[in-house]
């Protein structure tokens, strides 16, 4: 599993820093700007999800988003969709607990791309996550979320045990901003996956930045 380091396309893929995961949006033009502004402010991976979008816009979107991303050497992680990941060349794949089998989305991406799972608060699932063939695990929501009001919610002293546990990348998830993010790099995050706080920010290249900052302070 290649978990740090240049993949062949010289994309970095190693996960670290601010995670920024993408708004369900309708307009693709608007979304790449957003992006844009994102990467520019230092967003380390970008995830595209949209849970509403028809099968042809999430594929629009997703090759207009992996031009992006290959161009400033980020990767481009697609949620849920394997087939899409496939299909767009994207750097990897990130599977909720509902969103199929890890085992089989390793075999299907190869060992050089990179697969996400979310572990929400579970320890054990993070263990069968890594042994199907995960590279790096997710977990949350730490903090309160306007995207998953009902998520769960594991405390800080999981996330540190998790970083006891587990000798890959572990990214923190949920209602997540530049004030609240250093208790989560503290307790053993090596990325935060934010959606709001930089999308929904008057000025998404400074929120991105300011976010990105404090693993550069760390």
């Amino acid at each position: 599993m290649n978990v740090s380091g240049l993949n062949s396309g010289g994309v970095n893929t190693r996960i670290a820093g601010l995670y920024a995961i993408t708004p369900d949006l309708e307009d693709t033009g608007d979304l790449c700007y957003r992006v844009r502004a994102a990467l520019a402010g230092g967003a380390r991976v970008l995830q595209y999800r949209n849970k509403t979008a028809s099968p042809a816009l999430r594929l629009e979107q997703a090759q207009a988003l992996q031009t992006l991303c290959s161009a400033r050497g980020v990767p481009l992680i697609i949620n849920d969709h394997l087939e899409l990941a496939l299909q767009t060349g994207a750097a990897g794949l990130h599977l909720g607990g509902d969103d199929g089998d890890i085992a089989a989305a390793r075999a299907a991406l190869g060992p050089q791309r990179l697969l996400g799972a979310s572990c929400y608060d579970r320890l054990e699932l993070a263990q069968l996550a890594l042994a199907a063939g995960a590279d790096h695990l997710a977990f949350g929501s730490f903090f309160a979320s306007g995207i998953k009001p009902d998520a769960v919610r594991p405390s800080l002293e999981l996330l540190a045990e998790a970083r006891r546990r587990f000798p890959v990348p572990l990214v923190a998830i949920g209602g997540i901003t530049a004030a609240n993010a250093p208790r989560l790099i503290n307790n053993g995050a090596d990325a935060v996956a934010v959606i709001s706080a930089v999308f929904a920010a008057a000025d998404i290249e400074a929120a991105a930045r300011e976010i990105q900052s404090l693993f550069e302070l760390h």
